[in-house]
């Protein structure tokens, strides 16, 4: 997208409110086009055994543009800086808290969040993996108005894309990202002057995309192979789908659905070899899985993890 063709305006002083990679193409854009007085992120967290802290993606695009960076543990305790900051608006894209009343008053525009769906589908923290998972044949970004109930503001521009068969949630992520950069940058002139759209949201089309849990990882073989599939595309690259082999956790990067017809087997019991890796019973038939890896191992092939285990067929994964 060619930012210099957007008519924009470089007066107004904007906050910007985000922690990881996907909003980083957002924040950037903003640079790009506008004064951005400041940037909000969550605290660094500690990473490694030795437990160095990292700062966050956002953090680090505020310290590579010299920009103002605040990480309250709570938002509560920067909002007296924030106003001091006497923003005309605040943007958001993914911060990862929820934000008081007290806080979106403080803008004379208000605050504008870039959320990765379709509203009101998929409100909450994972609308990503949650449309893949759930077999969603589209997704797209919506910008709106905040308000206290989460996701829950008037619409103000929204953009679709489709969710291709070999999408994963890494893959939509990306593409996500920069759908929103340029909704936004787009948005944001009708915004600034005045001229925007508002829809209110329909209440009864609301559905939720709560964050993933440990339990939402974990393969269940009795479903059928579509859903098995998009649980695994859906959680590739983060955190991965997974099953116990032997006692120990096979996380499971990639699979495909087969059509070979299964009898007699049990749900989760390994079925044959192929040439690009091996079968496992589900619900409804099976499916092949092609990338792995083992507890303490890295990824790999599943043909390679097939050639140093021996007698496969016939076990069970839980």
């Amino acid at each position: 997208m060619d930012f210099d063709k957007i008519n924009v305006l470089k007066e107004p002083t904007i906050i910007f409110m985000g922690t990881p990679d996907f909003s980083v193409p957002v924040l950037e854009g903003l640079i790009s086009n506008y004064k951005v007085r400041a940037i909000v992120t969550q605290p660094d967290k500690p990473v490694g055994r030795k437990g160095d802290l990292k700062p966050t993606p956002v953090k680090e695009v505020a310290m590579k543009h010299n920009i103002l960076c605040l990480q309250p543990n709570k938002i509560r305790d920067a909002l007296q800086e924030i106003n001091a900051l006497e923003p005309d608006l605040i943007v958001t894209c993914a911060y990862g808290q929820i934000l008081p009343l007290e806080l979106l008053l403080i803008p004379r525009l208000g605050c504008v969040n870039v959320h990765a769906s379709l509203l009101p589908k998929l409100r909450g923290g994972a609308p990503i993996h949650r449309a893949i998972i759930e077999g969603h044949s589209k997704t797209g970004i919506t910008v709106m108005y905040m308000a206290e109930a989460m996701d829950a503001g008037d619409i103000i521009s929204m953009r679709e894309i489709p969710i291709l068969d070999d999408d994963t949630a890494a893959s939509l992520h990306d593409k996500l990202s920069v759908v929103g950069r340029d909704l936004l940058l787009e948005t944001l002139p009708s915004i600034l002057d005045g001229t925007n759209g508002r829809t209110k949201q329909d209440e009864s089309l609301a559905t939720y995309a709560f964050v993933i849990k440990r339990e939402d990882e974990k393969l269940d073989f009795t479903k059928t192979k579509r859903q098995i599939v998009n649980q695994v595309r859906g959680l590739n690259s983060w955190p991965g789908a997974y099953c116990m082999f032997d006692d120990k956790p096979l996380k499971v990067w990639k699979c495909r659905r087969s059509e070979n017809v299964v009898e007699g087997a049990l749900p989760g019991q390994i079925t044959a070899l192929y040439e690009d890796g091996f079968g496992v019973k589900v619900g409804n038939g099976e499916v092949v899985f092609t990338e792995i890896q083992l507890a303490g191992k890295g990824k790999t092939k599943a043909t390679d993890f097939m050639n140093g285990h021996k007698d496969l067929v016939g076990k069970i994964l839980k």
